[in-house]
């Protein structure tokens, strides 16, 4: 019986896509708009439609309501084209893939994605990687879903229960991230946070976040596995 839900962030946490992601972006605004942000913002932690607003506000680019859709329909044709450029500057963060399979065994863990990516960009990174395997990302919760990342644990809860019929409590749902929105959205969301150092922000810095749990990393498969099943026994 399924009494856990983990729901992983992808970028700095489960995969690294180098230059990739931002270069995307870039280039569904110049599909879109014919030019190009001319400065980079920070992309952690936030969905595709709140970097997609923040670089039109940065342009001084009005008519948001009627640019973000546009984009963002760039954003998925950029990305399905860059799929193989992504295997190849790419790589999974350090752990993931075994850890994923050793809790894809457990028959009381349901893995899947909470993450600012929206759905199509999100199985093009994981894909590169062979990750998907070990995820439902019918369940999962995505930038698609809703600009405001807090929003996205709620969303993942009810396709859960719509999916498996299960309902979990608070205590039995964890995000999985690595930066402070993550943390921000698990508190919103009422879940369990784990917060890893592989992305922007060292794992120092985010112990100082409060999160549940912090970790440099996932490479220790038995210690991550121990704690995001603690009390299912």
């Amino acid at each position: 019986m399924l009494r856990r839900l983990l729901l992983w962030d992808i970028d700095g946490t489960l995969v690294r896509a180098g230059e990739i992601g931002a270069l995307v972006f870039d280039q569904a605004f110049e599909d879109a708009l014919g030019m190009r942000p001319d400065s980079r913002i920070r992309m952690s932690g936030k969905t595709d439609p709140q970097i997609v607003s923040e670089y039109l506000a940065l342009m001084e680019i009005d008519e948001e309501e009627h640019h973000v859709p546009t984009i963002v329909a760039h954003l998925e044709t950029r990305m399905a084209a860059a799929a193989e450029e992504l295997r190849v500057a790419g790589r999974p963060c350090p752990g993931v893939t075994v850890l994923l399979e050793a809790l894809a065994g457990d028959g009381r863990v349901l893995s899947s994605v909470l993450t600012g990516n929206i759905a199509p960009n999100a199985v093009v990174k994981l894909a590169a990687f062979g990750l998907e395997r070990w995820l439902d990302l019918e369940i999962g919760a995505y930038g698609s879903d809703h600009a405001d990342r807090r929003m996205l644990v709620p969303i993942a809860l009810t396709r859960a229960a719509t999916a498996y019929g299960a309902r979990f409590g608070p205590d039995d749902v964890w995000v999985i991230g690595d930066s402070e929105r993550d943390l921000d959205c698990a508190r919103a969301g009422g879940a369990r946070c784990l917060l890893v150092g592989t992305g922007r922000t060292p794992a120092r810095e985010l112990a100082a976040l409060g999160a549940d749990a912090t970790v440099e990393d996932l490479a220790d498969t038995a210690r991550i596995v121990e704690l995001l099943t603690t009390g299912l026994d």
